[in-house]
This record gives structure tokens, sequence and C-alpha cells, in this order.
């Protein structure tokens, strides 16, 4: 473990477990400290409900670099738009400070009607698994959401539909990394240029990779992690 890097908080995306970073964390072959954040998975928590609990897992007397994934996204920045003592930099992950899907957001409000079953998910998650995911990860995947009660999807669901973290992004004042997958099938490019709108310093890296980026493309996403906590903790 390389003692002098920035802590890596893992932020999971919207099944909450942490259980997804299996392929990032063997990429990252604890070669950087990492800390993962797991939401309960029986409460149907909003972004406001689920901010504390990713709060209360940042090191004390630590540096970190925030790593936020798709879900997570509004929560990352949300934290780092604190300025908690230690943070070093923001990481975000085929993310987005607002709807990444404005089309959809008249349906907020019956989003715990949505309907959800095993074949519905398994649509879902195909489609931003894209074609490069092997057998053992499609099934650790769809093993992992269906362990999610339906109305916890949902509330999560609904969450993304209504969330719009923009002054918050606006007072981040750590550099900021953004991976983008190429083939994002669930986040269009759209929400990282307004990231970039908002944050013009961001640095955006296209990784070759469907929305499952952290796990579909682990050895590349590891890659980019280190080099960012490596320039940040240079920075300080």
């Amino acid at each position: 473990m390389t003692t002098h890097m920035p802590v890596l908080v893992l932020m999971p995306g919207m099944d909450g477990t942490g259980e997804l970073f299996a392929p990032l964390l063997a990429a990252l072959d604890a070669r950087v400290e990492t800390i993962v954040v797991r939401y309960p998975y029986y409460r149907s928590l909003d972004y406001a409900g689920l901010i504390p609990i990713a709060r209360a897992s940042l090191p004390a007397g630590r540096p970190f670099v925030i790593v936020a994934e798709s879900f997570s996204g509004p929560i990352g920045i949300s934290l780092a738009a604190e300025r908690p003592r230690g943070l070093r930099g923001l990481a975000l992950c085929g993310t987005f400070a607002r709807n990444p899907r404005p089309m959809l957001a008249g349906i907020a409000r019956w989003s715990q009607s949505i309907p959800m079953n095993d074949v519905l998910a398994r649509i879902a998650l195909s489609a931003m698994l894209g074609t490069g995911a092997g057998p053992s990860l499609r099934a650790h995947v769809e093993q992992t959401v269906r362990s999610i009660p339906h109305e916890v999807l949902r509330a999560r669901l609904g969450a993304v539909l209504r969330v719009d973290v923009s002054r918050e992004l606006a007072l981040v004042d750590a550099p900021i990394l953004y991976l983008q997958a190429s083939r994002d099938r669930a986040v269009p490019p759209s929400a990282a240029n307004l990231i970039r709108r908002i944050r013009p310093d961001t640095k955006l890296v296209r990784v070759d990779a469907p929305h499952f980026l952290l796990q579909v493309a682990a050895n590349a996403a590891a890659v980019e992690l280190e080099r960012f906590a490596a320039s940040v903790s240079a920075e300080h």
C-alpha cells in the first residue's frame, strides 16, 4: 500500500452495496488504501438521507479523494461542497450533478409506481453492461441488484429524477476528475458537459467502456484514479 497517497473513498452506484467495487479493488491491488461506503438496503432513503451515511465514512485526520460512481455523484458533490478537512479531490465516474434525463423528470412523483421485475432489470443491466462484460461479472451484477428491494431502488431512481446539486458543485474547491464511459447508455455526455460548464477546470477522461465503467474497465479506471490521487497529493 502506498502510504503517502490519499485514501480513496468509494461511493457506490444505485445498488448501494459497495459489492460491485470488487473488480476495481482487484485492479488497485492494495496499492492505494480504500474505504467502501455502503448504503442501507432496507431503507428507502433519498439523497438527503444518504448524505449523512456517506459523510460518516470520510476518514478523520487523513487526506482523501471522494470517488463517486453513477448514483452517488450528487452525494460526492454535496460532501465536497462542504470542504471537509482532508479532502484532496473529487473523482466523478459516469455520473451527474442533476437529473441526466430531464425528459423523465415528470414521472418523479410516481417513481414508486415504476414497474420492476427480474426480466426488466436484466434487460436494463444488459444495456448498461454492454458487450465487454463476461458471464461472471454479469451474474455478479444481476445477483447484487436483485438483492435490493424494489421499493429501495424506486426511491433511489426517484431521487435521481429530482436531484440538482449544481449550486453545490460551484462551491467545490478541490480538483475534479470526470471518468466518462464512451458507450454509456444510462448517463449521456450532457451530464459531463454540465459539470464542465460549472467547473471548467474539471479533467475529463474518456474510457472505452459501458456505464459500468469501474467494473468492465476496472484496470483502466484504476490507472486514472491512481494518477489523479497522486497528482492531488503532490499539490498538497
